[in-house]
């Protein structure tokens, strides 16, 4: 999976399509990602006498498969595909529109 946290993705399927958003938290084994703002649904929540827990509702931030988005380069800020180079013993990200490398956000 060639996304992670602190990227800017467009989301390119669903109900949130054409919206971008920077990604929270990825699950490479899932292949899904969580994207601050966007898919986020309400829960409803029973009071819990025993965790002390108020009831009421809450909103859920829902995981998108990784897929259904595209990473933003952040030199062109264009939608892109990545590819991937080796450059001095080292994979990195490659933006396949303009050929810059992509370094990974800083966590």
């Amino acid at each position: 999976m060639d996304l992670r946290k602190g990227d800017n993705v467009l989301v390119i399927k669903g109900r949130d399509r054409g919206k971008t958003g920077t990604v929270v938290a990825a699950s490479p084994t899932t292949k899904q990602i969580k994207l601050e703002g966007l898919n986020v649904v309400k829960r409803h929540l029973r009071k819990s006498s025993r965790a002390g827990q108020p009831g009421g509702i809450t909103e859920k931030i829902q995981p998108i498969p990784a897929s259904k988005v595209m990473l933003i380069c952040p030199n062109c800020h264009k939608p892109v595909r990545v590819g991937h180079k080796t450059v001095s013993n080292k994979k990195e990200r490659i933006c396949k529109k303009c050929q810059a490398i992509i370094s990974y956000a800083k966590k």
